[in-house]
């Protein structure tokens, strides 16, 4: 199975959108999925957006996305990736879409002068950490990461 990438374009949204919810059920929640297509598009894609994505094909057909965006390290003192989803369908694991991906990424933080590219795995998906560990990346197990979200950052946010 040969696959191409490319950057994803606000025609992928729903292609995106599909897989997220796809991603969202493998990791048991797909409740947690509030966004739609179109917002995937409009934000993603639209004027400003920070974000940027890939597309994996094979044979013309979408078989995974990446979703990415500039991040800083005040310790670096230089920008960094941080990789937001890396997702390829079941049918097509083991082609070397997810390396291909994650490798695109990689050299755009090298093209930018980046200082690290950094992500997040449940730490139950077993078969996601053994894939990066695979590629030399070091989990980060002296860090907790926490969240605001809905009403607790609204409620954070008040002056």
């Amino acid at each position: 199975m040969h696959y191409t990438l490319r950057p994803a374009v606000a025609t992928d949204a729903q292609t995106i959108f599909d897989m997220i919810v796809e991603l969202a059920i493998y990791e048991k929640a797909p409740q947690e999925v509030k966004t739609s297509p179109q917002e995937i598009e409009a934000t993603l894609f639209g004027a400003g957006s920070q974000t940027e994505a890939l597309i994996c094909e094979v044979d013309g057909k979408s078989v995974g996305y990446a979703v990415f965006f500039t991040s800083y390290s005040t310790w670096l003192g230089r920008s960094g990736i941080y990789m937001e989803d890396l997702y390829v369908t079941p049918a097509a694991r083991g082609c070397g879409a997810g390396k291909g991906m994650l490798r695109r990424i990689a050299q755009l933080a090298v093209e930018r002068g980046c200082g690290r590219l950094e992500w997040s795995v449940l730490d139950w998906n077993q078969p996601a950490i053994d894939f990066y560990l695979s590629l030399g990346a070091k989990p980060q197990d002296e860090w907790v990461r926490y969240r605001l979200e809905g009403a607790a950052l609204a409620e954070a946010g008040q002056v």
